[in-house]
C-alpha cells in the first residue's frame, strides 16, 4: 500500500486474505465441500466456516476486547458489550461458490458505537482488494475510487439481487424489478451483495438494490460507497436500512431516482399499520440485528428528495435499538477515536 492505513484496517486486510487463501484453495476442488443447507436456497460449507475461524482468531489476537457479529457464528465470540464492532461475512456468494461460479467475496467491516470506520472486501479470484477509512476515501488496489458521473436513469446500469429464501415475495420483487428496468440501461445480478456495492463504489454500476440482506453483506460495502461519493439508505432514502432489510445506493442523482421508484415498496411499518396490525406485517429482524447500525456518511452529497407521499415511518436508529437490547442509555453520536 503506498498510503499509511489505519492499524485497524490492516488487521482487516490481512483476516480477509486469510480467508481469501482458504477459500482459493477449496474451490481447486469444489467436489469433495461438505455443502448444509441453512434454510431453502441458503448453504453453508466447510470454507465459510474455515474461513470465519481464521478472520476471528486474528482480529481476536490483534483487538480482544472487541465485539464480533459474524455470520455463521453471530455474537459467540469476542468481547459482548464493546464499543467496537466487528462485522464479517466470511464468504458472500455460497452458492456461487459451491457451483464454481466465480463471483463472491470477503467481508470485514469494523464498527464503532454504531458506525462504521473501516471496511474491507476481498474479491479471492481476482486478487481485487476493496478498502476504506471513515473519511479518508475508498480504494480498490491502491487506486482511489469514485462513484459514476452518470445522472440519468436512462443511461445507468443498476445491480441487484433477487429474492432466494422461502416465504419471499417474489411477485412484489418483480413489480419492483419492471419498474426499474423500464427506466435504466440494464439490470444485473451477479449474487454477491458485498462486491455489488463495492461496483457503485468503483463506478461499475451506477446504482443497486436488493430486499432481505443481513448487516454482514452491506455493512462494509455501504462504507465503501458513501467514501466514493455516493448514497445509501433504504427504499424511503433513510440510512436505517439494515433493520429493513432493504437498500438502495447510488450515484447521488441515480439514488434519487431510484428512491422516488422503490419507496412504494418499503416494507417498514407505518405507524398505523403497526399500530393497528393492518396492511402488511413488520419486516423480520434477526437478533443479532440490535447490536448494528447505520453506516450513513455524514459528509455525503444530498439525494433528490423522495416523493411526498413516501409512507410514514416508524423510526429506528442503531443507537436506540442496541440500548433496548441492553437495557442502557442510547450512546450518543460522537465522533470515533481514530
Amino acid at each position: 500500500m503506498s498510503q499509511a492505513l489505519h492499524p485497524m484496517l490492516n488487521i482487516a486486510i490481512k483476516a480477509a486474505r486469510a480467508a481469501g487463501a482458504i477459500i482459493n484453495r477449496a474451490s481447486l476442488d469444489i467436489e469433495r465441500l461438505q455443502v448444509t443447507a441453512k434454510s431453502h436456497n441458503d448453504f453453508v460449507t466447510e470454507v465459510d466456516q474455515a474461513a470465519e475461524q481464521a478472520i476471528i482468531d486474528i482480529i481476536r489476537e490483534a483487538y480482544p476486547g472487541h465485539g464480533i457479529l459474524a455470520e455463521e457464528s453471530g455474537r459467540t465470540q469476542g468481547a459482548k458489550h464493546s464499543d467496537f464492532v466487528w462485522i464479517i461475512d466470511p464468504l458472500d456468494g455460497t452458492t456461487n461458490f459451491i457451483h464454481g461460479f466465480p463471483v463472491y467475496a470477503v467481508s470485514i467491516a469494523l464498527a464503532w458505537r454504531g458506525q462504521v470506520q473501516q471496511a474491507v472486501v476481498y474479491d479471492p479470484t481476482r486478487n481485487d482488494l476493496f478498502y476504506a477509512s471513515r473519511g479518508k476515501g475508498a480504494y480498490l488496489n491502491d487506486r482511489r475510487i469514485r462513484v459514476s458521473k452518470r445522472t440519468r436513469m436512462l443511461d445507468a446500469l443498476i445491480g441487484t439481487g433477487f429474492p432466494f429464501r422461502k416465504g419471499d415475495n417474489f411477485q412484489r420483487y418483480m413489480k419492483m424489478f419492471e419498474d426499474v428496468m423500464v427506466q435504466c440501461a440494464g439490470l444485473r445480478r451477479p449474487g454477491a451483495a458485498s462486491l455489488d456495492l463495492c461496483y457503485v463504489a468503483a463506478g461499475y454500476y451506477d446504482g443497486f438494490f436488493e430486499t432481505g440482506l443481513s448487516p454482514w453483506d452491506v455493512a462494509a460495502g455501504s462504507l465503501m460507497i458513501t467514501e466514493a461519493g455516493g448514497l445509501v439508505g433504504n427504499f424511503t432514502g433513510e440510512p436505517d436500512f439494515l433493520y429493513q432489510r432493504e437498500i438502495v445506493a447510488g450515484t447521488p442523482r441515480i439514488y434519487g431516482q431510484l428512491v422516488k421508484t422503490l419507496a412504494p415498496y418499503t416494507r417498514v411499518i407505518t405507524e398505523p399499520a403497526a399500530e393497528e396490525g393492518a396492511q402488511g406485517q413488520a419486516t423480520e429482524t434477526d437478533e443479532v440485528l440490535g447490536a448494528m447500525l447505520s453506516t450513513q456518511a455524514s459528509d455525503a452529497p444530498e439525494a433528490e428528495a423522495p416523493p411526498a407521499e413516501a409512507p410514514k415511518r416508524r423510526r429506528i436508529t442503531a443507537a436506540v435499538k442496541a440500548a433496548e437490547d441492553s437495557g442502557e442509555r442510547p450512546v450518543g453520536r460522537d465522533d470515533a477515536p481514530f
